[in-house]
């Protein structure tokens, strides 16, 4: 069976389930053609299993050179490359030099130690919320400022400079925004981080930027500026629309949040659970082909770009029971929400102890937690590379 082109599903039926087109894909034909705006024709894989061998093949690169855009024509001279330290878009063996050296910054230990201030910052934040009335918008007093002051503080950003990255890195993954304007928004964040990296370089700190400069000496500003920048944008964005999206969600889901209340040490669980069910980066993960391989019974063809929906391989019934239903219970979770091979998120440990405190204290702190407005009320992030609410009106 051949299904025609199609473009990249992006209308989602519910505001926590992905296209419904994914569903059919998956079901018919996991590797389908993929129409792309400038005309040529792409790869779209749906099925758990194959999105993980896409993502480790070595046949596959990460270099924007290697990419076609499936959601807007790039002109040529809109086309950018991978600047030293932004290991995301690199392949092997500069990837790894760079991820080696940030490795030894985000240790388990290191991100244990940090639970206790981590739970602090939490704590502080719903006491002003308890403290300003009975109601708040949730991702403005809390999904958004905690990870932002967790990052800050691991990178050694003064946390009164954050408005300055969180606004310019939600214009960057804007996709309805002209390209003009999000490479404005990221040149942005490049010329402040730049900064920071020069005054880290002057006044070393205990912080990552300081870590990085003495792990290897030979790093350039620029280098670590870029790592630096990846890890900003990184360390809040998914962390803080998950939490958003996620308290929508339990709120939505009574029987799920009244589990969690009754035992608040299935928190780990639920996390790994709303990880897997919201998926909340998009449009999934970009490949290039760089040697002609078989997946899936179709050949790819050097020079294509490959999609692989995280979103459609999460919601896998080959993997997953009952993949469509939100179960907090569910005692494994293999998702591949932060990725899979060499590119899988680097700071995942760092997310999920910042969601389990955060939604651990929150529920406990507002035992009749509630929506403020209808549930249809609430804003999205609809074009956003990291979908979410942009507002969560709460009361308690």
């Amino acid at each position: 069976m051949t299904i025609e082109a199609t473009p990249l599903p992006t209308t989602r039926p519910t505001p926590f389930d992905p296209p419904e087109d994914y569903r059919k894909l998956r079901e018919d034909q996991p590797v389908s053609r993929l129409a792309m705006p400038d005309g040529s024709l792409g790869w779209l894989v749906t099925s758990y299993e194959l999105v993980r061998a896409v993502m480790s093949g070595p046949q596959f690169s990460s270099t924007p050179e290697s990419l076609t855009n499936p959601l807007r024509v790039v002109a040529p001279e809109e086309k950018f490359s991978a600047q030293p330290g932004m290991f995301i878009s690199m392949d092997p063996p500069d990837h790894g030099r760079y991820r080696k050296l940030l490795t030894g910054q985000f240790t388990v230990r290191r991100m244990r130690s940090l639970e206790p201030r981590i739970h602090q910052m939490v704590v502080e934040h719903l006491d002003a919320m308890q403290a300003a009335g009975d109601s708040a918008d949730l991702v403005d007093k809390f999904a958004l400022p905690i990870p932002s002051l967790v990052i800050c503080e691991l990178l050694g950003v003064p946390y009164d400079e954050r408005d300055e990255f969180q606004h310019r890195s939600s214009k960057m993954l804007d996709t309805s925004l002209p390209i003009a304007e999000t490479s404005a928004a990221a040149q942005g964040i490049r010329e402040y981080v730049g900064g920071l990296v020069a005054r880290k370089r002057a006044e070393p700190g205990d912080d990552m930027i300081s870590g990085l400069f003495e792990s290897d000496p030979t790093l350039t500003d620029d280098e670590v500026a870029e790592m630096g920048l990846l890890l900003l944008i990184a360390g809040h964005e998914t962390t803080a629309n998950m939490l958003g999206l996620g308290t929508f969600l339990l709120l939505q889901r009574p029987d799920q949040l009244a589990k969690l209340r009754a035992d608040p040490s299935l928190v780990n669980n639920a996390v790994e659970e709303l990880l897997r069910y919201l998926s909340v980066v998009q449009f999934g993960t970009m490949r290039g082909v760089i040697e002609d391989v078989e997946i899936g019974g179709q050949q790819f063809r050097k020079g294509e770009t490959v999609i692989c929906s995280l979103a459609a391989a999460n919601r896998d019934p080959a993997r997953f029971d009952n993949p469509e239903i939100l179960d907090i219970t569910r005692s494994h979770s293999t998702h591949i929400a932060f990725g899979h091979g060499i590119h899988q998120c680097l700071g995942q440990q760092l997310s999920r102890i910042e969601m389990q405190i955060a939604f651990r204290e929150l529920f406990d702190r507002f035992p009749n937690l509630r929506l403020a407005v209808a549930p249809e009320e609430v804003k999205l992030r609809t074009t956003s590379v990291v979908y979410g609410a942009a507002s969560l009106p709460v009361a308690w």
